[in-house]
């Protein structure tokens, strides 16, 4: 058994009291590790030592900063095998899945080393003569960055990497489920010739730990990627305290498929995006928008390769879902397929928590689909966060507009279609921060920004040059050269 450790200030070490969370393999319930449940006195300690770090680390030169992420990149890249195991023990994801998340963390890893090189501020022209003016971007300071389970090696990279080049110093509070790999993502930093103080790790519930990092005077920055609920409190907390926040909440993405799209194609888009991580993942395809007329064809290719689908240990390369994170939110599940029953809607697929060959002792669901779902129902209109797919019926691309955009989310979205014109009228159209044409609702690149509008997020984008420029603060400097006394100006 694995036991994980708080890294505060260079030093790997328990937690203040002996309380331990016990971190399940949700396959089969089995404990494959334990990490402190850490107190406030724990929580002070890592800020502290965060802010004692800051003056030294912001004055590091961001090139010297950039190379020690990119040592980090190089350390993680060669444990990946190893890295992509241990999430699919402690988080269950299918080992082709748990490889694809570690190499987009590591690319993330190697795009921000990257921007140490181009940590630019802008020049602009002067309305005086002999008169210069630029801009300087500068690091804030201790920023606490909260992270989901879901994903538990790409969304820590793609803050902590911009982060720490940027020259802030970081506390880091990963999931509870989690923290197991987390904490090897702490370690590649480590080896990599982190100064201590900089990056620091403390495991711990979010009413103790992640309460005080939000409210603590000595954070200036938070980032937070979780639930829509708890997204909102944390914004509002940040705001009240004038402190920089970004959250990346849920989602409810639609898939919309034309009468002239490549059915095939869309077939596996859509199957990829509605069942991967067993849904459980913020920009997963939980909304299919069908066109009327192509719509029992679709059905007809989609639902064999639906019940095609193995779930079992992500551990074993032969199955291809995964089960859900824990009992709780197995359960959850189960309360949203039984309210979809009784509001009418039509099972097409699943339904049932998956019970065959031992899978009872794991927290699996059947991957499900419901045909007939009307935008007023609970299962359009909620996120779900399991593998739960809705099928809506439209007439027109015009009304398949409408009804996508019906939702209080605009994290992700997608369109098959052969028709340009459309395609370009969608993406004008459609509510949401990404947009996928002919591919599904989930996926991004470390060179493009990643986020949503409504209750999908707040404040700055991540990953790309948004993703570093949210963790600093600019500086407008004015410069007169002309070496007297200036008779007049505009300001």
């Amino acid at each position: 058994m694995t036991i994980v450790q708080n890294y505060i200030d260079g030093c790997w070490q328990p937690a203040e009291h002996s309380v331990t969370i016990d971190v399940e393999d949700p396959s089969n319930g089995n404990i494959v590790a334990k990490a402190p449940a850490s107190t406030l006195r724990d929580a002070k300690a890592a800020i502290e030592a965060a802010r004692r770090a800051f003056p030294a680390w912001k004055a590091t030169p961001p090139m010297v900063r950039a190379r020690i992420v990119l040592r980090a990149f190089q350390i993680a890249e060669a444990r990946k095998e190893d890295l992509a195991r241990i999430m699919a023990i402690e988080g269950g994801k299918i080992l082709s899945d748990a490889r694809g998340e570690i190499t987009k963390g590591d690319n993330l890893l190697e795009f921000y080393a990257g921007e140490g090189f181009r940590y630019y501020g802008e020049t602009a022209p002067s309305e005086l003569a002999n008169n210069f003016l630029f801009t300087i971007r500068q690091p804030i300071g201790v920023v606490a960055i909260i992270t989901p389970w879901n994903f538990p090696w790409a969304i820590p990279c793609w803050k902590i990497a911009p982060a720490l080049v940027a020259g802030n110093t970081v506390v880091f509070k990963p999931a509870s489920f989690t923290p197991w790999l987390a904490a090897e993502l702490v370690k590649c930093f480590e080896e990599a010739g982190l100064p201590k103080g900089v990056l620091n790790f403390i495991v711990g519930a979010g009413s103790i730990v992640g309460n005080e990092l939000i409210t603590n005077s000595a954070v200036r920055v938070v980032s937070f990627t979780g639930s829509t609920g708890v997204g909102r409190k944390v914004e509002e907390m940040c705001g009240i305290l004038n402190k920089k926040v970004t959250c990346e909440m849920g989602g409810k993405n639609p898939c919309v498929i034309l009468a002239d799209a490549d059915l095939d194609s869309a077939v596996g888009g859509v199957l990829r995006g509605a069942f991967g991580n067993a849904g459980q993942r913020c920009t997963a395809t939980s909304r299919l928008i069908l066109e009327e007329s192509i719509a029992d064809r679709f059905l007809e290719k989609f639902l064999p390769e639906v019940k095609k689908l193995k779930a079992g240990p992500g551990i074993d390369p032969s199955n291809t879902m995964s089960p859900l994170i824990d009992k709780s939110q197995l359960q959850t599940v189960l309360e949203y397929i039984a309210k979809a029953k009784a509001e009418g809607n039509k099972l097409l697929a699943g339904g049932s928590r998956a019970m065959r060959d031992g899978l009872e002792k794991g927290y699996f669901v059947e991957p499900t689909v419901f045909d007939h779902v009307k935008p007023t129902d609970t299962l359009f209109r909620e996120e779900v966060f399991g593998p739960v797919l809705a099928v809506t019926r439209v007439r027109s691309f015009e009304e398949a507009i409408e009804v996508s955009n019906r939702v209080i989310f605009g994290l992700s979205s997608s369109i098959y279609t052969r028709d340009i014109n459309k395609a370009l009228r969608y993406v004008d159209a459609i509510e949401a921060g990404m947009v996928h044409v002919n591919s599904p609702t989930i996926g991004g690149e470390a060179q493009v920004p990643f986020g949503g509008i409504k209750e999908s997020g707040c404040g700055n984008r991540e990953m790309a040059k948004e993703g570093i420029e949210f963790f600093t603060e600019l500086k407008t400097v004015f410069i007169d050269y002309t070496g007297g006394v200036r008779a007049s100006n505009i300001y």
